[in-house]
């Protein structure tokens, strides 16, 4: 597994399609936390929702990155389509992470801010929530369930719509709203935590669908 996301991770660097999900993340953050003094919870959230655009965009980018001959000699080699798939959600994952510390940082240094533990906690939580929602997007929308680039993109825009304004939706939109109306971060560790849990989950059950929707088209 570790040499799959080596691999993954080098050939995406080289690839340099990190690019624009990076630099439209850094951009997002900076603009909607610039001269921002109120609450870091808020704050944290604009972090949030400029992640879940990222790592959707990273994990498309990243499942997309061969073409169907080097792909078959990756699947060959790692002996078991599943461990290709774990290796490129865990090479998403591992990309957002470097996005979260930049995402905790970037408000501090554009606003004023005197954070707390459990606001950079919360920042944490409510960014790898993001992270692990958008990645699960990302493998939906990614070239192992559509074949034309088009469709995968409205469906992409289309769940990310979704996921974000459908009032009372785990786990963005309730996310979202908790952080735009407590201000304390210690109130919402708890519940941002079991929305975490729940990303995950929804994660792992778009990988097994990913897997059975490649599985067919094999």
């Amino acid at each position: 597994m570790t040499a799959i996301v080596r691999y993954l991770s080098t050939t995406l660097l080289l690839s340099q399609r990190y690019l624009a999900p990076v630099l439209v993340f850094t951009g997002l953050v900076t603009v909607l936390t610039s001269s921002d003094g109120g609450p870091l919870t808020a704050t944290y959230g604009a972090s949030a929702g400029a992640m879940l655009l990222a790592a959707t965009w990273l994990t498309i980018a990243l499942v997309g990155l061969e073409d169907r001959a080097h792909r078959a000699v990756l699947l060959v080699n790692a002996g078991d389509p599943r461990r290709v798939l774990l290796g490129s959600v865990c090479t998403a994952v591992l990309w957002c992470l470097p996005l979260t510390a930049a995402g905790l940082v970037l408000p501090l240094l554009v606003g004023t801010h005197t954070p707390t533990g459990a606001d950079l906690l919360l920042g944490t939580e409510a960014q790898l929530t993001c992270a692990l929602t958008g990645t699960a997007v990302g493998l939906l929308c990614s070239r192992l369930v559509f074949r034309r680039q088009g469709h995968a993109l409205l469906t992409a825009l289309g769940l990310l719509l979704g996921l974000t304004v459908a009032k009372g939706l785990p786990p963005v939109n309730v996310l979202l709203s908790h952080l735009a109306t407590t201000p304390r971060s210690a109130d919402l560790l708890a519940s941002t935590g079991g929305l975490l849990a729940l990303a995950a989950g929804l994660l792992a059950g778009a990988a097994a669908l990913t897997h059975a929707v490649h599985g067919r088209r094999s």
